[in-house]
């Protein structure tokens, strides 16, 4: 069958987007959303995204990791799929959507989406790292040479690790700049292996570096491979509330491929 496609990128996290509202992609073959990912011998992305109708909401947001598998919520693939609908005339500049942690606003400003996330109400400190769910599972320790960091094999090691095992969790690592600005690396799960850039991941290192009294700035930048992200964030009581990630979210190229 052949699939009209288009292609974005978040600060270089790349997604494929398929405008599936008449349901004629099929949802469940993994191998085709594996290869579609695949950078040799398919498109090329960290994820593919299905844009799909909703009862009440303006969409839905269906999101595939490079593995095939249908995962758990993306931060900057839900930016891209915001900029995407906005490219079909669906929406203009603001959005209400549902994807599989529950529903989003978000609001656009020439090519920069800001995303709501889901509130925090936990966040577990460890000796060596904190973990939290910013709609995926996050596992975010501070380093002190991240430049020079292996973060496929060492992250690799703590996604397939204890307490993680088959459930896997997200890796990041963090080196703080100032207050307000920290650079950051992430593995991420699905993809197995280090991406340019993480959504949740970066929602993740904000909050967490709040948490154990890294910042108290509640609007931190984050240096990414791929680019600058912000996260804004309330803390009310130890829940983190009205979590917005900020930044740009890019068209590239549309395509059509057979498969």
């Amino acid at each position: 069958m052949t699939y009209t496609f288009y292609k974005y990128q978040g600060t270089g996290n790349d997604f494929i987007l398929i405008d599936n509202r008449q349901l004629e992609f099929c949802k469940n073959n993994t191998k085709t959303i594996k290869l579609l990912c695949n950078r040799r011998f398919g498109i090329g992305a960290d994820g593919l995204i299905l844009l799909e109708q909703h009862d009440t909401l303006d969409f839905k947001m269906v999101y595939y990791n490079a593995d095939g598998n249908e995962s758990s919520m993306c931060g900057n693939g839900g930016r891209c799929i915001v900029a995407f609908a906005h490219f079909l005339g669906i929406i203009n500049n603001s959005t209400q959507f549902m994807a599989v942690d529950g529903e989003h606003k978000a609001l656009i400003e020439d090519d920069i989406i800001k995303l709501k996330m889901q509130n925090v109400p936990e966040v577990s400190l460890f000796d060596t790292h904190v973990f939290l769910n910013t709609g995926s599972p996050h596992h975010v320790q501070m380093e002190t040479n991240l430049a020079h960091l292996n973060v496929k094999k060492i992250g690799s090691q703590i996604r397939h690790g204890e307490p993680y095992n088959a459930l896997g969790a997200n890796v990041n690592f963090v080196t703080k700049n100032n207050e307000s600005n920290f650079s950051v690396r992430t593995y991420e799960r699905g993809v197995e292996d280090e991406t340019l850039s993480c959504g949740t991941g970066v929602t993740a290192v904000a909050i967490a570096m709040h948490a154990i009294g890294e910042t108290e700035k509640n609007l931190i930048t984050l240096e990414t491979e791929g680019g600058k992200l912000q996260v804004s964030f309330e803390n009310n009581n130890s829940e983190y509330q009205n979590i917005w990630l900020i930044g740009s979210a890019n068209y590239v190229f549309k395509g059509e491929i057979v498969c």
